[in-house]
């Protein structure tokens, strides 16, 4: 990405910030659930207990992956110059563990509350988070890291 004098920027160019994605799904998807409720579990199913734990897993995987980007030295914001590719923590078993925590967690506030709207949402959130995203993150890690991001990608996939 360059700015406005065709300098070349040290991010990503993200289109959006991904938190703002996120909370996007989620409030759009809570609207539409107020408007003209979706349910697709069983209303006796134990929703709550189990979205719950799906969220919490999110939000656990989230903060493990941030944790490690911390002490690797590095960014977390996608508007911030990242300066390491970090492989410890998640980031052994995926190249976004932090996306793979946010979806965990839309999966499990769809589950708690019973909404299909919010399942629905997950397929625009994820066109946003890897086109929009994901693929601008990894041209600048290739452009900044070069050999080093490519091994790094040949040996982790980008989701599971």
């Amino acid at each position: 990405m360059s700015d406005a004098n065709g300098n070349e920027r040290d991010t990503s160019g993200a289109v959006i910030r991904p938190p703002i994605a996120w909370a996007l799904a989620v409030l759009v998807g809570l609207a539409l659930d107020w408007l003209y409720p979706l349910r697709f579990l069983a209303l006796e199913m134990p929703a709550g207990a189990l979205g719950g734990i799906l969220f919490l897993a999110g939000l656990a995987l989230l903060v493990w992956a941030a944790t490690s980007f911390r002490r690797a030295g590095t960014q977390i914001p996608t508007t911030q110059p990242t300066t390491a590719i970090v492989d410890q923590g998640p980031y052994r078993f995926t190249r976004n563990p932090i996306y793979l925590g946010m979806f965990f967690g839309l999966i499990g506030l769809a589950v708690a509350v019973n909404s299909l709207w919010l399942l629905v949402l997950l397929l625009p959130f994820y066109v946003v988070i890897r086109y929009g995203v994901v693929a601008r993150e990894e041209a600048y890690l290739d452009r900044k890291f070069g050999e080093v991001y490519r091994a790094y990608r040949a040996r982790v996939g980008r989701w599971l």
